[in-house]
């Protein structure tokens, strides 16, 4: 018998009863008898909406959606988003139709930030930079845009490898934070952050579920390849892949490159100024397009946009061919508008140029290169600046003999990104400023992302070394929750405190990142006095370091023997 049957049992044997009343208490009992209607009443309802809620068929499409979500980061915004969908039990019984659906709403919640950031850029009261980073967020959207589309496209693709579709949704996520992060540098703009926090922590937060849920499958699954190391072959002190003919070897490696035009500032080229060559260059182009950049100073902003792919800038020399700026974050920039040159389109390269900031130590934040596009790689290159240098921002990128020059955090970012053979150099900063070589922004455990320095040399510039070990300098700071930074075979001269790394802010994230250094060299290498963090480690195990190498990190196998440039896939 119900509870409700129950009631009504017990009302009938009470009121079949010949129990003499007086008025006054007919009126008691009639009281409290509606009362107890009320009372059995609301019970009913509630018997009711549970037996209704029990009674919603939990299908396959629900049981698919659960197992699926359960390995999120969030798994019940992810269950009531897709369980939300008008239809979504037809749309969904599979593993990998969760994850389409997923990146189509979140889609949908992209598109709806744009509107919000749209109707921000009306408001009377923005400053300068506030106006910049909404125009820096609306530009970073399309990129989303474009991600989370790619990533639905290969997904339903078995020919991209798994780490193609890892590296665009972790891009998405770490948009969301290079957006807000554009509002972070006075109280003003932070105003401005609060109207945009909850729709792009929205965002944020569905992108990782995407990718926890891709992590999951790739692992699981045979439908995405993960990629295999390809058999390579040592030359010269190179590393080429086995299929590459002896005779190719020979035309990668030459210090000539047939240029489709020329940029020179003296007017005896096809162009005067490299921004000139990048936009006359074709777009979506599936093969090189080679852009010689004669020597000389090029004062100019230079942006290649996401839609000039493959492009490639061959200079005269690093010490002759210098692409120089000056915008920084003190007289109104964003960190991220402040790059002299900032690279959007996939597959660039670059040869022997300067990329340079000249803003200089007192105009903090002040960018010489940003690099977002997929497939990034560059060759005796220099990056010359003082705090934040050189912004790795998203995506696969290399750096082969390169020179990188800063302060504070000049090298930062979250791409996934190796330095093989480069020279990194402190400067001398600001009074009471420290150097930081690295400051990785990992923001989910699931990034495919990091920051690897892999036979470099770690030292100081003859400024800092003049200043007689007045300044501490460190190897990295984390920048976001689980920022990881791996230094191995790498010579670390004295300049680096033996604390290694320096804390952000009090405990943050040190039991989240994870900072690594294996079997490095020189004075600065000692570990024996090193943080105590949870998520520093000494890495011992060679098996674990090569997971670290170009060959593994940055899918290497697959892309940088069509570079044309040096390098080493493993240890």
């Amino acid at each position: 018998m119900t509870k409700v049957k129950q009631a009504f049992a017990g009302i009938s044997q009470y009121y079949g009863k010949s129990i003499p009343m007086s008025k006054k208490n007919k009126k008691l009992f009639y009281l409290a008898f509606f009362t107890f209607l009320l009372l059995v009443s609301i019970i009913t309802v509630a018997i009711v909406v549970r037996v209704s809620t029990d009674n919603v068929p939990f299908t396959r499409s629900h049981a698919v959606v659960k197992v699926s979500c359960s390995s999120a980061l969030y798994p019940e915004l992810c269950f009531s988003a897709i369980a939300a969908e008008p239809g979504f039990t037809e749309k969904v019984s599979s593993h990998k139709d969760v994850i389409q659906l997923s990146l189509n709403i979140t889609i949908r919640a992209v598109q709806n930030n744009s509107v919000s950031l749209k109707k921000l850029q009306t408001r009377a009261d923005l400053t300068k930079r506030a106006q910049t980073a909404l125009e820096d967020c609306l530009k970073i959207i399309d990129h989303t845009l474009y991600a989370l589309r790619g990533s639905i496209s290969y997904l339903n693709d078995s020919s991209y490898h798994a780490d193609d579709l890892k590296t665009l949704v972790s891009s998405a996520i770490t948009d969301q934070e290079t957006c807000l992060d554009g509002f972070s540098h006075d109280d003003k703009d932070r105003n401005v952050r609060e109207g945009l926090g909850d729709g792009h922590l929205n965002v944020e937060r569905m992108s990782s579920n995407a990718l926890a849920m891709i992590m999951n499958m790739t692992d699981t699954e045979d439908s995405i390849t993960s990629g295999k190391m390809m058999e390579v072959e040592e030359e010269d002190g190179i590393t080429w892949p086995e299929w590459i003919l002896t005779a190719d070897r020979r035309l990668l490696q030459a210090s000539t490159v047939d240029a489709d035009v020329v940029v020179a500032a003296d007017g005896s080229g096809n162009y005067t100024t490299v921004s000139e060559a990048v936009a006359a260059a074709p777009e979506q182009s599936s093969t090189r397009y080679v852009i010689s950049i004669k020597a000389g100073v090029y004062s100019e902003i230079v942006e290649v946009p996401s839609e000039k792919t493959n492009i490639m800038f061959v200079g005269d020399g690093a010490t002759t061919t210098i692409i120089t700026g000056s915008q920084n974050v003190v007289d109104g920039s964003t960190t991220y508008s402040s790059a002299t040159v900032a690279i959007e389109g996939d597959g660039f390269l670059a040869r022997d140029i300067t990329f340079e900031n000249t803003a200089g130590p007192t105009k903090h934040q002040a960018v010489a290169l940003r690099v977002e596009g997929d497939l990034s790689a560059f060759y005796r290159c220099n990056f010359l600046g003082y705090q934040d240098t050189l912004y790795v921002r998203i995506n696969r990128q290399f750096f082969v003999n390169c020179l990188v020059e800063g302060t504070v955090d000049f090298i930062f970012g979250n791409s996934a990104v190796v330095f093989q053979y480069c020279d990194l150099r402190a400067r001398l900063p600001l009074s009471g400023q420290k150097n930081v070589v690295t400051a990785q922004g990992r923001v989910d455990p699931n990034q495919n992302t990091g920051i690897v320095i892999q036979n470099c040399t770690i030292r100081a510039t003859q400024s800092l070394e003049a200043a007689n070990g007045s300044v501490e300098s460190y190897l990295g700071r984390p920048w976001k929750e689980y920022s990881r930074t791996v230094i191995m075979e790498s010579y670390i001269s004295d300049i680096i405190n033996p604390a290694g790394w320096l804390a952000w802010n009090g405990t943050f994230a040190l039991d989240t990142l994870f900072y690594g250094e294996y079997q490095n060299t020189g004075p600065g290498a000692n570990t024996s006095q090193r943080i105590l963090w949870q998520g520093f480690r000494v890495i011992t195990s060679a098996s674990e370091a090569l997971t670290f190498t170009p060959g593994s990190f940055i899918s290497g196998s697959t892309w940088l023997a069509s570079t044309g440039f040096p390098y080493a896939l493993g240890l």
